[in-house]
């Protein structure tokens, strides 16, 4: 928990000292120096001279790149998803370029309500006539193009929707749904206590992974779409979980 604790003040201040950190816990700053470094052993922070840093990300490719690339992966994971929207549905969109994909999968004169924070999936689905779009408005992420915020968590909590397309940066049996940026998990968790049927869609590579701002338990998920190749064994630990396991592909 303190180290959770530690990640939440590095996000929010951009660094974080070891003399600073024992003050606030009340523990010592060797105790401290311990957490800083298995942190940085499990590459969530760049350790420093007396604290840490944010790791470093990789910012060779900007959104508008990663989600106009052609992924056949994540275009035939889409089109499985889209499957199980059915006509007059009240469907939630979180952001993300596989959510996007789902959009751009849907059938053509498809009739729903579809909510979003999101505005590029909201344009998306705009271009549908049978959809009625409301977007969820509030400070808009740069890095994800999707809005936070009180304004798009309130809206979110007065919808009751019958399905979520929810994004995952990381999923682990133990930890959960996790993220990389702090202001999603509000809207995250909002979007997933709003569905009465929650699909998570993910290519392998998210499997057994840990960012550091945990969404929800994956127990919360209630369908999990995924690539064909995953290791049988990983995806035991989720189906043991009671979570609907579709794998797509050769």
């Amino acid at each position: 928990m303190r180290r959770q604790k530690i990640l939440l003040i590095l996000e929010r201040d951009g660094k974080v000292m070891a003399s600073e950190l024992s003050q606030h816990f009340a523990v010592s700053e060797d105790t401290i120096r311990r957490d800083l470094a298995e942190l940085s052993s499990a590459g969530l922070v760049q350790r420093v001279h007396g604290g840490a840093l944010p790791r470093p990300r990789d910012t060779g490719k900007d959104f508008f790149q990663r989600v106009n690339e052609t992924d056949e992966v994540k275009i035939h994971l889409a089109q499985r998803a889209a499957r199980l929207v059915r006509p007059g549905q009240i469907v939630i969109f979180d952001s993300g370029s596989t959510t996007l994909q789902i959009a751009r999968a849907l059938p053509a004169d498809i009739v729903l309500t579809a909510i979003t924070a999101s505005p590029m999936i909201a344009i998306t689905l705009a271009g549908f006539a049978g959809v009625k779009v409301i977007l969820a408005g509030g400070q808009l992420n740069p890095a994800t193009l999707s809005s936070s915020g009180h304004e798009t968590v309130r809206l979110i909590e007065s919808i009751k929707a019958d399905l979520l397309f929810t994004g995952v940066c990381a999923i682990h049996p133990d930890v959960g749904v996790s993220s990389l940026h702090f202001d999603e998990v509000p809207v995250k968790q909002a979007m997933l206590a709003s569905a009465s049927h929650v699909v998570a869609v993910t290519t392998a590579d998210k499997f057994g992974a840990v960012e550091p701002f945990v969404v929800a338990p994956c127990n919360r998920l209630h369908t999990l779409i995924t690539e064909r190749h995953v290791a049988a064994g990983s995806l035991d630990d989720y189906r043991k979980l009671g979570i609907e396991v579709l794998q797509v592909g050769e």
